[in-house]
């Protein structure tokens, strides 16, 4: 008899049971990533139980154990043997973008074309160096917002989400970062103040950038997940207030940003409710659930790509015609996901039309149900795990594209603030973003969660282990629409609070003794640490800097 609790325990052959068969089809693999979730070599034993088939224990406890045991294995190993690659390969990948991103900057026009002497390149290739800590600790510490869901799910595994990540979190940075980044490098710190003297400003931008990048390490290297935001704004605020006084800051700018902190977590957990009461009404509750989630994917899907479509590429400022854009984008990828499904689970769902509905408890995550597949439960349960296995992914995407767009102004803002003083630029003038400074922090963030992100992965896939496709992506399609409306509006919410209140949502949902108690205690202790921490490293930072600065301007 086999059991999850087995720290050896792998997934393969087994009698006849068809979830424990290497598959060629990708989402009926999902629930096997479940329990080879970072596809561990290790052997085991086993014996059949007097049914033929696998005895599975309590699913919250076996299930958490052997997650645990499988990523504290993965967190010990380093990141060669967690992508894997051996660690020659990691060393080399991880060398090759330390070079880049130190030879990239001697290129970049912020450096070559800012005119000035020598000490003034000198600066702001110090300056982008600044952005660049900033930007790849904000990849290695939210990554985790994106797709920790979905590797402690099952739906991904650890090397295929951060190669996905990398690519959408560029994007999201690159086509929607503009419009967060001119909050965050004006609408925190009155620049005015300064006017007489910009070398403290200077200085002060970047410690805020040091100070947030320091915090966000020591964060990522003990896989604590904090907000980014919290940091660089508490940063700023500190350096404000330390060296400019209370007129330093935008109070009313401030109150702002500090009540979408409050307001995110409870955007995110409303729309995660609704999202998976809704999954649970029309999917779970239905007299076909196979059928019903395989109507109810393309649906998801067209909102989502339509809404994504309208706000990052408004290819006609003409509204009618942006929106008809927006239709025919979220129209195509319904079409093209509602044909992958019907190819993938086509066989699934020709079946009979009456399947008994799936049910899940309200306390523990209940996966029993496996001792009963090549039952017609068992088949409708295949369905409805594969159609959310493909549609976990695409909210992680979804997710990721917006956490690109809304955190990059973290790292950007006062890096094109900093820039702009060092060129000359009154403190108070309008900014215009360069091209290559949005690329150098999308740059930064894929390095970052290519380079640490699996440590923060490490702490949210554990601390989740009751998710499963259909709640991963309730919390994770919520907290992307939250989160690329509020970057839409310029309103630089922290991902990691939406995320948060998404996954409570989904929770109370669920039920009120869901939501684990002492996971949020830990979030939010951290959420509470980190804006003082970013605060005095970023003044001590600031007076080292400005006992170093005159010597060079």
């Amino acid at each position: 008899m086999i059991s999850l609790s087995s720290p050896n325990f792998t997934p393969t052959k087994h009698n006849n049971n068809p979830f424990f068969l290497r598959n060629s089809n990708p989402r009926i693999r999902v629930i096997q990533n479940y329990y080879n979730i970072f596809s561990p070599s290790s052997s085991h034993s086993s014996s059949s139980s007097s049914s033929g088939l696998v005895n599975y224990r309590s699913p919250s406890h076996s299930l958490s154990l052997s997650l645990s045991l499988s990523l504290r294995r993965l967190r010990a190993a380093g990141d060669g043997p967690a992508f894997g690659v051996s660690s020659r390969t990691a060393f080399a990948v991880c060398s090759a973008i330390a070079f880049a991103a130190l030879a990239l900057p001697l290129a970049m026009p912020s450096v070559t074309g800012g005119g000035g002497g020598l000490k003034t390149r000198a600066l702001a290739y110090a300056t982008l160096l600044s952005g660049f800590y900033m930007a790849w600790n904000i990849g290695a510490n939210d990554v985790a917002n994106a797709m920790g869901t979905s590797v402690g799910s099952g739906a991904l595994m650890l090397r295929q989400a951060v190669l996905t990540a990398a690519v959408l979190e560029f994007a999201g940075a690159f086509l929607m970062g503009t419009h967060v980044t001119s909050t965050m490098q004006k609408g925190i710190l009155v620049a005015s103040v300064f006017r007489a003297n910009d070398s403290l400003l200077f200085a002060g931008l970047l410690s805020s950038l040091a100070a947030a990048g320091t915090w966000l390490q020591v964060a990522s290297f003990y896989g604590w997940p904090v907000s980014t935001t919290h940091c660089i704004v508490g940063a700023m605020v500190g350096f404000g207030l330390v060296y400019g006084g209370v007129g330093a800051v935008f109070w009313s700018s401030l109150a702002r940003v500090t009540s979408s902190w409050v307001i995110s977590p409870l955007m995110g957990a409303a729309v995660s409710f609704l999202v998976y009461k809704c999954i649970r009404r029309f999917v779970y509750s239905a007299p076909n659930p196979g059928q019903a989630a395989a109507a109810a994917a393309p649906i998801a899907v067209f909102l989502g790509v339509t809404g994504i479509s309208f706000s990052a590429f408004p290819l006609s400022k003409i509204f009618p015609i942006a929106l008809a854009q927006a239709l025919a984008c979220g129209t195509a990828g319904a079409v093209i996901v509602s044909r992958v499904i019907h190819k993938q689970l086509g066989h699934l769902l020709s079946t009979e039309a009456e399947k008994p509905a799936p049910t899940e408890k309200p306390h523990v995550q209940s996966i029993g149900f496996l001792s009963n597949i090549a039952g017609p439960t068992g088949a409708q349960l295949e369905i409805v795990y594969g159609v959310f296995g493909y549609m976990q992914v695409l909210s992680a995407c979804f997710m990721s594209f917006a956490h690109g767009g809304n955190d990059v102004s973290n790292a950007i803002g006062p890096l094109a603030a900093a820039l702009s003083i060092l060129h000359g630029g009154a403190s108070g003038a309008e900014i215009v973003i360069p091209t290559d400074v949005l690329a150098w922090g999308g740059f930064g963030i894929v390095a970052g969660l290519m380079m640490w992100g699996y440590r923060v992965i490490f702490t949210i896939g554990r601390k989740i282990t009751e998710l499963t496709p259909t709640r991963g992506f309730a919390a994770e399609f919520a907290a992307a629409s939250v989160v690329l409306v509020a970057s839409k509006l310029g309103l630089p919410i922290s991902a990691t609070h939406t995320l948060v209140g998404a996954v409570m949502g989904v929770g109370f949902a669920r039920g009120l003794n869901s939501v684990r108690a002492e996971t949020v205690r830990e979030i939010v202790a951290s959420w509470v640490v980190t804006i003082p921490v970013g605060a005095l490293l970023s003044v001590i930072y600031t007076w080292i800097l400005t006992k170093i600065l005159p010597s060079f301007v």
